[in-house]
C-alpha cells in the first residue's frame, strides 16, 4: 500500500486558550440532547479533578441517557470547537480523567450489560457499567472478566478501557488490551464505527473509497509501516506496558487490532460507545500462599523463583504498608494472619477443584526457602480479607496520623521482573537523596509494576520543583532498567512529558501523528499523552495554594485543626460510589449522582475554600448547601473511606455557617429541638398522640415541622423510661460487677421505654449496679445533626456537669441508642477538645454489648436459640464497630444474619425532612427491606437504632424491630422475644387539654425553638 503523508495535529497547544462561547454550548447541549446538562458551578466544582495531582474545572457536564445521545453531545460540541472528556469512575491517578472540557459522565444511565454470549465467552457492554456489577451479572454464567484493578466496586469499563487497567488478576488474565474483542467507537468529527482485529481482506476493504473510515485505516496502515522498526526496538518487552499508545496493536503479530490499539488511548483518540469483551470462567477454588520475607528488595529478588510455580496472582507489600493500616486501624484481622516477616508477597492458584488448588499452594510452600516463613489459607473469606489488605493500598498510604501527607507522581513504574529488586534499591536510594524518607513500596511484583505514594510537598514552588526534579530522575532510573514509566494508570498529565524519555523523539511524532489522524483540531482531552501540559501545571494544590481558614465550631483534630485539610482529605479513590457492601455512600447509590457521593461533596468543600473557585460565597454556598442537602450525615464514610473522610461532621460544620444570622429551614427546629419538644409533650403524651392520629391535625403539624408528609409521626410513649425509673425506686441486686449509667436518650426515653427497661433487667442480671441520670439530660445529637452547634456545645456541657462525678470515678456509661453513643465516643470530643471530662466520656462509653463482652465475658446470656436478621446502625458500624454483638448473639444462641445492606435510609431527622422521602425509601429499598421482607416469621429482626427500627415499622412490612436489650431481657423470661411499642390512644384523650391547648402547646415550643436558634446563631456568626 502507498505511503501516506500523516498530518500531525493542530499547532494549537493545550496550554492556549480555546474561546468557547458556554452559554451558547449548554443551550445547544440542552436542546439537542437526551440527558442531563449542567453547566452550574456545584457540577462544574466536582467533576474539577480525579484521584490525581491535578485539577481543572470543566465547561460542563452531560450525563447522556443513551449512547445515542453521547453522539449527539458529542456533535454539538463538534459545532461549538468544544473541547471533549469521555469519563469513566473519575479515579485515575495520571489526571486524566479532568480537563477544561466537556465531560461526558456515563455512570448514571449507560450502564447496561447488553447481550452475553455464553457459547463463545462474550458479552457486550455500555461504557458506564461498573465492573463488580458486571460480574454480578456475569455469575449466572459461570463467567467474568478478568482484569481487576483494586477500584472494581466503583471503576467503569469504559474507564479500564481508556486506561488499558489491570490489577492482580492480570497475572492469570492481563490487561484489558488482552481480553477486547471489538469497540464501537466515534471520532470527535463524527466517524462511528466498530473496530478490532483485522485481517488482510478485511483491511483492504476498509481502506478502500473515499470516505473517513477508509482514511483513517489508510493512514493506519501507513503509521505501522512507517514505524513498524522502532516499535519493535523501543517498546518494552513486559507484561506492564501501558505508556504511550498501543502502536505495537499495528504489527501483524498482533493482527492489526484498531481496538488493541485504541485502549488505554485516555479519551484522546475516540469516544469509546459500546465494547465486546472476552469473558474468562469464574475459578471454582483458590489457595493463597502469604511468605514472608526481612525486606521488600529480598522478597522482589524471589518473585522469578515463585513465577515458575504460574500464579493466578502474585503481590507483594511492604512492612511500611502494613503499619500504616495498623495505624489506621485497618484490616485488622487479617493483619494477624500474616507470617513472620517485614515484607510479604501474596500467591494466590486456582483449581477447578479444591485439591488441585492445594496442590499448587502446597509445591510453592515445600520450595521456598526454609528462612522464609509462610501462611495458608484456601477458603473464601481469608483470602478476601487477606486481599483487602493489599487492595487497600492507596487509602493505607494517604493521611496517615504522624506522617506528612504523601502524594502519587511516581506510583506505578513497571520494570522487568527479574531486575525487580535492584530497582527497587535504586528506588529507595533516590528517595533518600531527596529526602522522602521511607514511603511505602507495594505492587503486582509478578508483573514488576510497583505502586508508592510519597511525601512531596506540593504546597511551595521549592517543593514543587523538588518534586519534578525526583521524578524525572526515577524516569530516567525505570528506562535504565528497560522498563514502562505507568505500569497500570496510564499517562495522562503526570507522565506525557516524560514520554520521550522512555520512547525517543521518533515515535514520539509517532505519537503525533497518530493524533492528528483521529483528532486533528486537539479536542479530545488535550493536553494528555500527547502535546502535554507540563507534570508540574495544574496542581491541585501548587506553589500558589492559599486556602481560606476559617474558624469552626468543631476541632478537626485529625486535621491539625484546618477545616481546609479536612476540604483536602479526599484522595479520590471513589470507594463512595460503589454499589454493594459497607453503608458509604447511601445517597449516591440512590442517586448515582457524582454530586451526591462523598468524593463529590469533598470536592465541593475543598473548592469552596479555593481562592479561585468556581463556587462562591464561601459558607454561604448554595451550590455545597444542596450537595450537602442529600447527605444522610449516616458516618459511614468515617470508616468506609480509605482516607476516613467524615462527611457528616463536614456538613454539621457547614450547616452551622451558613445558616448562622438567619432562619433555618422549618425541620431544623422540629427536628434540631426535638428533646425539648419531647420533654413538653411528656406533660400530655396522650393528647399529642391522639391529636397526631387525626389526618388535618397530622397534615398541618407536618407541614409546619418541616416533615414529609408521607411520614407518621412516631408514637410518644404514655410512661417515660426515666418516670419508670424514679416509680421503680432506683438500683436493685447486689451489683458485684459494679456500678454503671445507663444513659437514657431521647428515643429510648421518649418513644421505645421498654427498650431502657430491658437493659436494666439485663445488666442486674448480669451482676451490675444500674445508675440512671435523675436530671434531663441530653447527648446533644439532633442539635449537631442539623448544624446548631453552640447549643450542641451547651446541652453537651449540662451533660459533663451531671456525670462529672461518675466520670472520675471511672463508671461506665451504657448507651442504648448508636447515634447517641456514638456522640459521646466522637463528635463530643470534636466539639469540647480541652475538657478532660470529655474525654473520660469518651474512654467509659460502651454500647450494652460492649459492655457485657469486657466487664462480664464469664456471665452466660440467656439461650434464645433463634434466627435473626440484624440491621447495624450506621453510626454503630462507623463508630463503635460491631464485634462485641456479633459475640453476644452467638452466646446468647442467635444465628445472627448481619446484614451488609448499607444505611436503612431514614437516619435521624433525614428521612423525616420534606423533600427526602423518595431517596430515604430508595435507601431502604436497596437492602434492608427486602432482607426484612424475605424473613420468616420465626425470624427476628433485630436493629439497635431508633431510625432502622421505624424505617422498618412505616414501611409496610408488618414487622417490629427489636434491640437487642429486648431480646436478652425476654431470654432471661423465657419468653419469645415480643416488641412493646407505644400505640395511638383515641380520641378522648383529647379531653384533658383539648386540642386547641395541645396544638398550641406544641407551636409554643416550635416557636421558642425557632427564636433561640436564631438569637444563638445570630451571636455565634463566623464567616469569610
Amino acid at each position: 500500500m502507498d505511503q501516506v503523508d500523516l498530518p500531525l495535529p493542530a499547532v494549537r497547544r493545550p496550554q492556549e486558550h480555546i474561546d468557547v462561547d458556554a452559554e451558547a454550548l449548554r443551550r445547544d447541549l440542552r436542546a439537542r440532547v437526551d440527558g442531563e446538562v449542567r453547566f452550574d458551578a456545584g457540577t462544574r466544582a466536582a467533576y474539577s479533578t480525579d484521584g490525581s495531582n491535578y485539577r481543572q474545572v470543566p465547561i460542563g457536564v452531560v450525563i447522556p441517557r443513551t449512547v445515542e445521545a453521547a453522539e449527539e453531545a458529542v456533535a454539538v460540541c463538534r459545532a461549538h470547537g468544544a473541547p471533549l472528556l469521555s469519563r469513566g469512575g473519575g479515579t485515575s491517578l495520571a489526571g486524566e480523567c479532568c480537563n477544561t472540557a466537556v465531560v461526558l459522565d456515563w455512570t448514571k444511565y449507560c450502564h447496561r450489560l447488553l447481550s452475553v454470549d455464553p457459547e463463545n465467552r462474550r458479552c457486550v457492554v455500555e461504557p458506564g457499567i461498573v465492573l463488580d456489577d458486571l460480574n454480578r451479572q456475569l455469575a449466572e454464567y459461570g463467567l467474568q472478566y478478568g482484569p481487576k484493578p483494586a477500584t472494581h466496586p466503583n471503576c467503569t469499563l469504559g474507564g479500564m478501557i481508556g486506561n488499558n487497567s489491570c490489577g492482580s488478576t492480570a497475572q492469570a488474565y492481563g490487561k484489558v488490551v488482552d481480553n477486547l474483542h471489538r469497540l464501537q467507537v466515534l471520532t470527535y468529527d463524527g466517524t462511528r464505527m466498530w473496530v478490532g482485529r483485522t485481517d488482510d481482506a478485511e483491511l483492504e476493504r476498509r481502506s478502500a473509497g473515499d470516505g473517513r473510515e477508509a482514511e483513517l485505516y489508510r493512514g493506519l496502515t501507513a503509521l505501522r509501516d512507517r514505524y513498524a522498526r522502532l516499535l519493535r526496538e523501543r517498546y518494552p518487552d513486559i507484561p506492564r506496558r501501558v505508556s504511550g499508545y498501543n502502536l505495537d496493536s499495528l504489527l501483524p503479530e498482533h493482527g492489526f487490532d484498531v481496538a488493541g490499539l485504541l485502549t488505554g488511548s485516555e479519551s484522546t483518540l475516540v469516544t469509546v460507545l459500546r465494547a465486546e469483551l472476552e469473558l474468562v470462567p469464574v475459578p471454582k477454588h483458590s489457595a493463597l500462599v502469604v511468605l514472608g520475607y526481612r525486606d521488600i528488595c529480598e522478597a522482589a529478588d524471589h518473585v522469578p523463583a515463585v513465577l515458575e510455580h504460574e500464579p493466578a496472582a502474585l503481590e507483594g507489600v511492604d512492612h511500611q504498608l502494613i503499619h500504616f493500616q495498623q495505624e489506621k486501624h485497618l484490616n485488622t484481622g487479617a493483619l494477624e494472619e500474616l507470617p513472620d516477616g517485614h515484607a510479604y508477597l501474596m500467591v494466590q492458584f486456582s483449581g477447578d477443584t479444591r485439591e488441585q488448588a492445594d496442590a499448587k499452594a502446597r509445591a510453592l510452600v515445600d520450595a521456598k526457602p526454609d528462612d522464609v516463613d509462610h501462611t495458608w489459607y484456601d477458603d473464601e473469606q481469608h483470602i478476601r480479607e487477606l486481599w483487602l489488605v493489599r487492595e487497600s493500598g492507596l487509602g493505607a498510604t494517604a493521611h496517615v496520623p504522624g506522617q506528612p501527607d504523601t502524594w502519587e507522581g511516581w506510583e506505578d513504574s513497571a520494570v522487568p521482573v527479574d531486575r525487580l529488586g535492584d530497582y527497587l534499591r535504586d528506588l529507595k536510594r533516590l528517595y533518600e537523596e531527596f529526602d522522602y524518607g521511607h514511603p511505602s513500596v507495594y505492587g503486582h511484583f509478578g508483573h514488576g509494576c510497583v505502586h508508592t505514594r510519597i511525601p512531596f510537598d506540593l504546597e511551595s514552588e521549592a517543593g514543587v520543583a523538588h518534586m519534578r526534579a525526583f521524578v524525572e530522575r526515577a524516569a530516567d532510573l525505570v528506562v535504565g532498567y528497560g522498563g514502562s514509566l505507568s505500569g497500570e494508570h496510564g499517562d495522562g498529565q503526570s507522565r506525557g512529558e516524560l514520554l520521550v524519555k522512555m520512547f525517543g523523539p521518533e515515535l514520539i511524532e509517532g505519537f503525533e501523528r497518530l493524533k492528528g489522524l483521529f483528532d486533528p483540531g486537539n479536542r479530545m482531552n488535550p493536553g494528555k499523552i500527547v502535546l502535554p501540559y507540563r507534570l508540574d501545571d495544574n496542581l491541585r494544590l501548587g506553589g500558589d495554594y492559599v486556602p481560606w481558614e476559617p474558624d469552626t465550631v468543631f476541632a478537626f483534630p485529625h486535621d491539625g485543626g484546618k477545616f481546609s485539610r479536612a476540604a483536602a482529605r479526599c484522595v479520590g479513590v471513589g470507594k463512595c460510589r460503589s454499589s454493594e457492601g459497607g453503608v458509604m455512600c447511601p445517597s449516591y447509590r440512590a442517586t448515582r449522582e457524582e454530586e451526591h457521593s462523598t468524593r463529590g461533596r469533598a470536592r465541593l468543600l475543598f473548592e469552596m475554600v479555593r481562592n479561585d473557585s468556581p463556587v462562591p460565597d464561601s459558607w454561604r454556598s448554595r451550590e455545597v448547601r444542596d450537595a450537602l442537602d442529600l447527605c444522610l450525615a449516616c458516618k459511614g464514610c468515617k470508616t468506609d473511606c480509605p482516607v476516613n473522610v467524615d462527611m457528616a461532621t463536614y456538613k454539621a460544620e457547614f450547616l452551622h455557617h451558613h445558616y448562622a444570622g438567619r432562619p433555618r429551614p422549618l425541620a431544623h427546629y422540629s427536628m434540631g429541638w426535638l428533646p425539648a419538644v419531647a420533654r413538653v409533650v411528656a406533660l400530655a403524651p396522650r393528647t399529642v398522640n391522639a391529636l397526631a392520629a387525626v389526618p388535618w391535625v397530622a397534615r398541618a403539624a407536618k407541614a409546619l415541622g418541616g416533615v414529609a408528609p408521607e411520614r407518621d409521626v412516631p408514637v410518644f410513649a404514655e410512661q417515660r423510661f426515666t418516670d419508670w425509673w424514679r416509680e421503680r425506686g432506683g438500683p436493685r441486686g447486689d451489683g458485684h460487677r459494679g456500678e454503671v449509667v445507663v444513659w437514657p436518650d431521647t428515643f429510648t426515653d421518649h418513644f421505645h421505654p421498654a427498650i431502657g427497661r430491658a437493659a436494666v433487667e439485663v445488666l442486674e442480671a448480669a451482676g451490675f449496679r444500674v445508675k440512671v441520670p435523675d436530671t434531663a439530660v441530653c447527648c446533644g445529637l439532633t442539635w449537631i445533626s442539623t448544624g446548631q452547634l453552640n447549643i450542641a456545645r451547651r446541652v453537651l456541657g449540662r451533660t459533663i456537669d451531671v456525670l462529672r462525678e461518675d466520670l472520675r470515678r471511672g463508671t461506665p456509661v451504657v448507651g442504648l441508642e448508636p447515634s447517641c453513643t456514638a456522640v459521646f465516643r466522637s463528635d463530643g470530643p470534636e466539639l469540647l477538645p480541652k475538657d478532660p471530662d470529655v474525654e473520660r466520656l469518651r474512654a467509659q462509653t460502651r454500647t450494652l454489648a460492649e459492655l457485657l463482652v469486657e466487664r462480664a465475658g464469664d456471665w452466660q446470656p440467656p439461650a434464645v436459640d433463634a434466627r435473626a436478621v440484624v440491621q447495624r446502625h450506621c453510626h454503630q458500624y462507623a463508630v463503635m464497630g460491631f464485634e462485641a454483638e456479633r459475640k453476644l448473639l452467638e452466646r446468647a444462641g442467635v444465628d445472627a444474619d448481619v446484614l451488609d445492606a448499607g444505611c436503612c435510609g431514614l437516619a435521624g431527622n433525614f428521612g423525616f425532612e420534606k423533600g427526602h422521602y423518595e431517596v430515604s425509601m430508595a435507601c431502604a429499598e436497596a437492602g434492608l427491606l427486602p432482607a426484612v421482607r424475605d424473613a420468616d416469621d420465626t425470624t427476628l429482626v433485630l436493629a439497635d437504632g431508633f431510625s432502622c427500627r421505624t424505617q422498618v415499622e412505616q414501611a409496610g412490612t408488618g414487622r417490629t424491630p427489636l434491640h437487642l436489650a429486648e431480646v436478652l431481657a425476654a431470654g432471661l423470661r423465657g419468653q419469645e422475644p415480643e416488641p412493646e411499642r407505644p400505640a395511638p390512644p383515641g380520641p378522648r384523650a383529647l379531653l384533658p387539654l383539648g386540642a386547641a391547648g395541645a396544638a398550641a402547646a406544641g407551636l409554643a415550643v416550635l416557636a421558642a425553638a425557632r427564636r433561640s436558634g436564631r438569637g444563638r446563631g445570630r451571636a455565634s456568626s463566623r464567616g469569610r
